[in-house]
C-alpha cells in the first residue's frame, strides 16, 4: 500500500476499531472463565494491598503513642504479622493471576493462528494477487504475537490499577475527606493529559502496523528475487525503496512513542506533586490536632497506589492501542470474503471410474468483473489425448487451467468432466482426479523421497526409485551423501533443472486420469528436454493431457493443439495441419526456429 492511496476514512476506521475489539471480545468467549477467575484473583489482590497501608497508620500511631507511655510491642508484632499475611497472599494471587492469563493468552494467540492458518485454505486465488505475502505472514506473525503479548501483560494490568484507583479513593475519603480530595484535584490534570494523548496517538499505531506489514511485503519481494535485482542492478533502487518505507515507519514509531511516551514521566510527576500537596496539607491538619502522624504515613502510601495505577494504566492503554491497531488488521484478514462454499454439493467423482473426458462449454471469465479474458472458448477433449494449448503471453493459456482446476470460478458458460460440470463437484474432488507439473519449482525442507512422496499414501520406495530412474534423477540422487534420504534445505544447491526433475517425478508418482503440464521443461537444457520429454510421454500414457509450452517443438506429438489468442482459440488442428494451414501457429513455430538458426 503506497501512502498515496491512504484517503481519509475516519469515520470507516470508527467503525472497523469498534468491530474489531467487539470481535476479539467475541473471540475470548470460550476463555471467559478462566478470564473472570484473573480479574477477581487481581481484584483480590489490589484489595489486600489497599488495606496495607490502613493497617502502617495503626502501627504509626502505636509507635507514636508509645514514645510517652511505652510501645505496645505485643500489638505492633500482631499487625505486623497481619500485615505479612496481607502482602504474601496478595503477592501469590497476583502470581496465580498472571500465570492464568499467560495459558489463556497462549491458546488464545494458538486457536488464532490456526483459525488465519485454516482461513488462508479458504481463500481465493484473487487475493493473494492483490496482496504481498510479506503483509500476510505480517498478519500471521507480528500482529497476532502483538495481540498475545497485550492481553497477556495488559489486561491483568488493567484490571489491578482500576482496583487500586477505586479502593484507594474510597479508602482516602473513609481516612480523610479533605486530603483525599487534595491527592485527588492534584492528580486530575494527570487524566485529562492521558485522554488527550490517546486521541492523538492511536492514529500512529494503526500505521505503524500497517508500515510493518509493508516493510515484511517488500523484504519478501525482493530477497524471494534477490538475484533478479542484482542483475539487473536494482540494488539502489530496491534499497530507496527499503529506505523509503522504514522512513515512514520509523516517523509513525517515533510519533507513536513520543506521545504515549509522554505518559510515564508526566503521571510520575502528577505523583510527586501529590505527596507535596497532602504533606503540605497533612502538616496543617496534623499542627491543628485534626488528624494523627500515623494519617499523613497512611496517605503517603495512599497517594503511591493512587498515583501508581494511574501509570499503570496509562502504560496499559498505550499497549492496547498496538493491540487495536493489530486486532483491526488479523480480523480484517479473517473478514476477507473466502471462496464460496460447497458443502451443498454432493457429487463425486472416483479416480478408478474415470474415463477422462473433458469439455468446455461457452466458457467466459474475467479476473476483473469490467474486464473478459476468456471471451467464448469451447473445445471438446477425447479420453487419452494430449492436447497442446499455446499462443503469445496474456493469451489465456493458464487462466484456462485455473478454471478446470476450479481455482477460479467461471462468469458463464460450463465445463464438463465426464459430462459431469464441475460446479457440481468440489474442488478438492477435482484437484483428486489431476496431475500439476507447474513452472514454478516448489520444494520443501525435508528428505528429497519425502518431497517425491508429498501428500501421497501408500507409495513404496521402490516407486520412488523407478520414477526417478524414468525422470533421469536416479543417478544424481544416489551420488548425493545420503541418497534418497538427503535432506533438503534452502542452502541446498540444487540447479533449476534438478529442482524441475524433482517436481516432475513427484507428479509421475500420483496415479491420477489428468495431467496438466504449464512450461514444465523450461528450466532444464535442450539435452534434459530430450530425456524430461520421454519421461513426459510415458507420463501421459493413458491419460488425459494438457500442456502448456512455448517451446513448440515438445508438443509436434499432441493429439490437438489449440493456437489462443486474447482469449478466443484462433486456430486448432494437429502439428502438420497447423503447418499447413500456413497461420498464427505456422508463424510462432517458424520464428522459433529462425532464432534458433541465427
Amino acid at each position: 500500500m503506497h501512502p498515496g492511496r491512504r484517503g481519509p476514512r475516519n469515520l470507516e476506521k470508527a467503525k472497523d476499531f469498534k468491530k474489531s475489539m467487539l470481535t476479539l471480545v467475541s473471540y475470548c468467549k470460550p476463555y471467559l472463565i478462566p478470564v473472570i477467575v484473573s480479574i477477581i484473583l487481581a481484584m483480590i489482590s489490589s484489595i489486600l494491598s489497599i488495606i496495607g497501608p490502613d493497617k502502617l497508620k495503626d502501627i504509626t500511631n502505636l509507635i507514636t503513642q508509645g514514645l510517652m507511655t511505652g510501645i505496645d510491642m505485643t500489638e505492633v508484632k500482631r499487625i505486623v504479622l497481619l500485615l505479612a499475611c496481607i502482602y504474601i497472599i496478595s503477592a501469590v494471587f497476583g502470581y496465580i493471576q498472571h500465570y492464568i492469563m499467560a495459558v489463556v493468552t497462549n491458546k488464545f494467540s494458538k486457536q488464532l493462528r490456526k483459525e488465519i492458518s485454516e482461513k488462508i485454505n479458504r481463500m481465493p486465488l484473487k487475493y493473494f494477487d492483490k496482496n504481498s505475502y510479506g503483509d500476510i505472514l505480517s498478519r500471521v506473525t507480528n500482529d497476532v504475537d502483538t495481540l498475545s503479548q497485550t492481553l497477556n501483560q495488559s489486561l491483568g494490568t488493567l484490571v489491578s490499577a482500576i482496583t487500586l484507583l477505586i479502593g484507594s479513593i474510597l479508602m482516602m475519603f473513609i481516612t480523610n475527606g479533605l486530603m483525599a480530595l487534595t491527592a485527588i484535584f492534584s492528580s486530575v490534570f494527570g487524566f485529562i493529559f492521558m485522554f488527550m494523548i490517546i486521541g492523538r496517538s492511536q492514529k500512529y499505531f494503526e500505521k505503524l502496523q500497517n508500515e510493518i506489514g509493508e516493510l515484511n511485503g517488500h523484504i519478501e519481494e525482493m530477497y524471494s528475487g534477490h538475484n533478479v535485482v542484482r542483475v539487473y542492478n536494482g540494488t539502489k533502487k530496491s534499497n530507496e525503496e527499503f529506505d523509503e518505507i522504514n522512513n515512514r515507519l520509523s516517523e509513525n514509531v517515533r510519533k507513536s512513542q513520543f506521545l504515549s511516551g509522554l505518559m510515564h514521566p508526566f503521571m510520575g510527576f502528577i505523583g510527586n506533586f501529590g505527596y507535596v500537596c497532602v504533606c503540605i496539607v497533612g502538616a496543617i491538619l496534623t499542627m491543628n490536632e485534626v488528624i494523627d502522624f500515623g494519617v499523613i504515613v497512611a496517605f503517603m502510601m495512599y497517594v503511591r497506589l493512587f498515583t501508581q495505577p494511574l501509570n499503570q494504566i496509562a502504560q496499559s492503554i498505550s499497549s492496547l492501542q498496538s493491540c487495536a491497531a493489530s486486532s483491526e488488521r488479523v480480523f480484517e484478514f479473517l473478514d476477507e470474503e473466502e471462496m464460496t462454499s460447497e458443502n451443498h454439493l454432493t457429487k463425486k467423482l472416483v479416480r478408478n471410474e474415470v474415463k477422462g473426458a473433458i469439455e468446455f462449454k461457452h466458457v467466459k471469465f474475467g479476473y476483473d468483473e469490467d474486464k473478459t479474458i476468456i471471451k467464448d472458448f469451447n473445445v471438446s477433449v477425447k479420453p487419452g489425448e494430449k492436447i497442446a494449448i499455446v499462443g503469445p503471453t496474456g493469451a489465456g493459456k493458464t487462466t484456462m487451467v485455473n478454471l478446470l482446476m476450479k481455482f477460479y470460478d467461471i462468469k458463464d458458460g460450463d465445463i464438463l468432466i465426464d459430462e459431469v460440470s464441475t460446479k457440481e463437484l468440489t474442488r478438492k474432488n477435482i484437484h483428486d482426479l489431476f496431475i500439476m507439473v507447474l513452472q514454478d519449482t516448489w520444494l520443501f525442507e525435508g528428505t528429497i523421497k519425502e518431497n517425491i512422496k508429498y501428500n501421497k499414501q501408500n507409495i513404496t520406495d521402490e516407486r520412488v526409485k523407478e520414477v526417478c530412474k524414468v525422470v533421469g534423477l536416479h543417478h544424481f540422487i544416489k551420488s548425493l551423501p545420503n541418497g534418497y534420504d538427503t535432506y533438503l534445505t534452502d542452502n541446498e544447491s540444487l540447479s533449476s533443472g534438478q529442482k524441475q526433475l524433482l517436481t516432475i517425478a513427484r507428479g509421475m508418482v500420483e496415479d491420477a486420469p489428468f495431467l496438466i503440464l504449464d512450461e514444465a521443461t523450461s528450466s532444464v537444457d535442450t539435452r534434459t528436454e530430450e530425456l524430461v520429454q520421454k519421461a513426459m510421454d510415458k507420463l501421459t500414457e493413458g491419460r488425459t493431457s494438457f500442456i502448456i509450452a512455448h517451446r513448440l517443438s515438445t508438443i509436434k506429438n499432441a493429439d490437438l493443439i489449440l493456437m489462443m489468442q486474447e482469449g478466443n482459440i484462433v486456430e486448432y488442428g494437429t502439428h502438420e495441419e497447423l503447418l499447413k494451414l500456413n497461420g498464427k501457429y505456422a508463424e510462432l513455430y517458424n520464428s522459433q526456429f529462425e532464432k534458433l538458426e541465427e
